[in-house]
């Protein structure tokens, strides 16, 4: 690991200390049950659009994936829960997008995803996000303490663009960032292929969530390394995704557009998911 910059190591300093004092606050005050500690499970009580796993079924280029989720919002807390299976060709992934969802809060933390284009030749694209998340039971709240505390089981969601991100723009008025990644037609099918054996093996062999070490961006960066080994260095907007556009921006993951600032503006999503929400081709008027 290369060595620090002053800045870097006073920040990576005070979120480490940060860290230690929540771990040491959910483990006296917030832990739920000392049986939820010991072992992650595959059979809780969970929220509805968290009672079904995805997976992957392969037979060369080829894959089934079971289990797409498509909850359809009514508001903010109200949903009607669906899933479908989706066949593709591994071969017709061409991009990667990246996916950012500052919490509202605390902008520094937030939720990160992918978004795979699928162009089967002369079709108009489809798109697959892939996201690392709690995996929440009835009556459960996420919070970044509970999360240091082996409170939560981790599960990965394969979903349509019309649940992950209509879900958050237009019924929790939650800022949402989409940007085109720098990855080539083959590294994206890579990460792909990685992301699905990440998901076979979750359904197979539950984890614990990890605020800090087990997280939806955490992930990310480690289907990252094992396509391309060592391209994305460590950094610690890593541990505080908000920043990982920057990140993302300063390492080269990410088209330009412009400056920083300008590529971000560019990125903002909400003004189009507003105006094209209930389009057939929702993604394709988004990207626009």
């Amino acid at each position: 690991m290369p060595s620090a910059s002053p800045p870097f190591a006073e920040r990576l300093r005070a979120l480490i200390a940060f860290a230690s004092a929540s771990l040491a606050l959910s483990m006296v005050g917030g832990c739920k049950s000392a049986e939820k500690m010991v072992a992650p499970s595959q059979y809780r009580n969970w929220q509805p659009q968290y009672s079904l796993l995805p997976t992957a079924e392969f037979h060369g280029s080829q894959v089934t994936i079971r289990n797409v989720r498509y909850c359809k919002y009514l508001d903010g807390d109200t949903y009607v829960p669906n899933w479908y299976d989706k066949k593709i060709d591994v071969r017709n992934i061409r991009a990667v997008d990246f996916v950012l969802m500052p919490f509202p809060d605390v902008p520094a933390l937030a939720h990160t995803q992918v978004s795979f284009e699928i162009a089967p030749p002369g079709e108009t694209p489809q798109y697959l996000v892939v996201s690392a998340e709690v995996r929440k039971e009835v009556g459960e709240e996420y919070g970044p303490i509970k999360g240091s505390a082996r409170q939560f089981e981790l599960a990965y969601v394969v979903a349509d663009e019309r649940d992950s991100l209509l879900s958050q723009t237009n019924y929790r008025d939650r800022d949402v960032y989409l940007y085109r990644s720098t990855a080539t037609a083959e590294q994206a099918q890579r990460m792909f292929v990685d992301m699905m054996a990440r998901v076979n093996g979750l359904a197979t062999r539950p984890e614990f969530y990890d605020t800090l070490t087990n997280n939806c961006t955490t992930n990310i960066v480690d289907h990252i390394n094992r396509v391309q080994p060592q391209r994305l260095t460590y950094d610690y907007r890593v541990l505080l995704p908000g920043l990982s556009d920057k990140l993302a921006y300063d390492q080269g993951l990410i088209e330009r557009h412009g400056t920083f600032e300008q590529t971000k503006s560019q990125a903002y999503l909400n003004p189009r998911t507003a105006l094209y929400d209930g389009k057939t081709d929702f993604s394709t008027f988004i990207r626009r």
